[in-house]
């Protein structure tokens, strides 16, 4: 039977790669994303892929979401809990306590309630799997990103806590951490970081890779295919565990 997958923010970047290798494996995915054009644009290329248009932090859309993955998949094998966004780039003592709170509530409380109703969906699988995107972020500390940090963080035990509960169902939860994935959104940081530092955006670039032992950015793909494995037949023991993918990186700076 083909496995049945939900991955938020799934419409584009990461969670779009992912769906691509679920997909590109026999599954049938449905994704979640605040981007409708998007969401339309996968749906029409991909027979596999449905989608739903709505924010995780709010009630009422997640109420349309899981009416929609029932109908949709019938059930659930896979949880990508993909959805998150980055937050401000400023010191501690300067945050928006707004920005803050909307960190918190789409990375923590968002993926918490996705998480909450689907759990009895993946206790009816036979091999479920829930995957968490955390991020380099979520090892270490980051000057300036607070916001990101802490919810990082908090995920990680979010992940381990649904282990020791969900384990004896079956059920693995683990954490993906990437450090810098090539793409717009690594750009629109480093630009952030450039403008308080006063330096260029590429010596911003130099010295994140100077924390890398291998001195690439991070291919989405690359990610993919590691949830695609923790997901499958080989990892039905793997769980609770953090599965950095960052280039061996020593700080989040």
């Amino acid at each position: 039977m083909a496995q049945r997958v939900l991955i938020t923010a799934g419409a584009g970047g990461i969670g779009l790669a992912i769906a691509k290798a679920f997909v590109a494996n026999g599954a049938r995915v449905h994704i979640a994303d605040v981007n409708a054009e998007a969401i339309q644009e996968i749906t029409k290329q991909y027979s596999a892929i449905s989608g739903t248009v709505g924010d995780i932090s709010k009630p009422s859309d997640l109420d349309t979401l899981f009416r929609d993955v029932q109908s949709q998949l019938g059930g659930l094998d896979v949880l990508v809990n993909n959805a998150g966004i980055a937050g401000a780039t400023a010191a501690v003592a300067d945050y928006p306590i707004e920005t803050w709170n909307a960190v918190v509530n789409i990375n923590l409380n968002g993926t918490f309630m996705v998480t909450q109703r689907a759990i009895p969906l993946l206790k009816q699988s036979s091999a479920a799997s829930i995957i968490v995107m955390s991020s380099l972020a979520g090892r270490f500390g980051y000057p300036n990103r607070v916001a990101y940090s802490t919810t990082k963080w908090g995920l990680v035990g979010f992940a381990k806590t649904l282990s020791l509960e969900l384990g004896p169902f079956g059920i693995t939860a683990n954490t993906i951490h990437p450090g810098a994935v090539d793409g717009p959104r690594i750009q629109s940081v480093f630009e952030g970081r450039a403008k308080i530092s006063g330096r260029t955006v590429q010596e911003e670039i130099d010295s994140a890779m100077a924390n890398q032992a291998v001195k690439h950015f991070i291919n989405a793909d690359d990610i993919a295919a590691l949830a695609l494995f923790l997901a499958g037949p080989h990892a039905r023991t793997i769980s609770g565990q953090m599965f950095p993918i960052d280039g061996d990186s020593k700080a989040a700076s």
